[in-house]
């Protein structure tokens, strides 16, 4: 599934090459591991380290400052860069619906309805002063701005739609998986066979794998007694993180997902 390009517009900030990853079945391969790596990770730090949610959410917050400050100083795409922001990013928004969640007592239905509200708020905002959601068009800090807030929402909202799915409607990991990749698959189904909008199908497929990738997560970690394989978080997310490395060197090197130059 790939965005279409759209022509540049006057935009905030330096013209750049593309920063975002050219959509391949990489992107998604790598997507699906972020979020699932976004799951059991932050379950690792705030409950097998014992960091506790709070001050998980502090020191994740502060890491994803940090890259991505590196990523924005950059003036094109580095995969290793971008993918550990999107990693940080994946960790933080579930930080954010379980901070809201279990310390503010806000249900999984409020937290999905507020940052569906501000997801769609949020690209309103972005088209009306880009003229354009495409990823191919992220050649300036205006765009990249808003890119990255966009992902930051989406990452949230997903956290909320798999928890209800999963916990609040009892439906176990494992069914909420199947659920999740049935919902892909149809999104892709009406992308390639009924011409669903390209940048429509991006954005609409890249929120459902956050909770099918902690879906996949929580199926692979969980005690059996939990429905799950009992994995562990810490063994689940060093498996992860290192397909994700394999891939993100591999992609470094081949350059594989870069986007061609006329496409921005």
């Amino acid at each position: 599934m790939t965005t279409l390009a759209a022509p540049a517009m006057p935009s905030l900030g330096r013209q750049m090459l593309n920063k975002v990853p050219e959509v391949t079945l990489w992107f998604w391969i790598i997507k699906i591991l972020c979020t699932t790596v976004g799951e059991t990770f932050s379950d690792y730090l705030s409950d097998t380290v014992g960091w506790g949610l709070t001050n998980t959410s502090y020191v994740m917050g502060a890491a994803l400052l940090v890259v991505l400050a590196i990523q924005f100083a950059l003036r094109r795409y580095v995969p290793l860069v971008y993918w550990l922001a999107v990693v940080l990013i994946s960790v933080v928004g579930t930080n954010i619906t379980d901070n809201l969640t279990d310390n503010f007592g806000v249900s999984l239905a409020e937290t999905t309805t507020i940052f569906a509200i501000l997801l769609i708020a949020w690209f309103i905002l972005w088209h009306t002063v880009e003229g354009t959601l495409s990823i191919h068009s992220i050649v300036t800090t205006g765009r990249e701005a808003f890119y990255w807030v966009a992902i930051l929402l989406t990452f949230a909202l997903g956290t909320s739609v798999g928890d209800q799915v999963s916990e609040q409607f009892d439906l176990g990991y494992l069914t909420a998986l199947w659920i999740f990749a049935a919902i892909i698959g149809a999104i892709v189904i009406l992308h390639f066979a009924f011409h669903l909008n390209a940048i429509l199908s991006f954005w609409l497929a890249y929120i459902m794998t956050r909770p099918l990738g902690a879906s996949i997560g929580d199926w692979l970690s969980q005690s059996k007694d939990d429905g799950g394989l009992g994995l562990g978080t810490t063994n689940t997310s060093l498996i992860f993180l290192a397909l994700i490395l394999a891939l993100v060197v591999y992609l470094t090197i081949s350059k594989a997902d870069r986007t061609p130059p006329d496409a921005t």
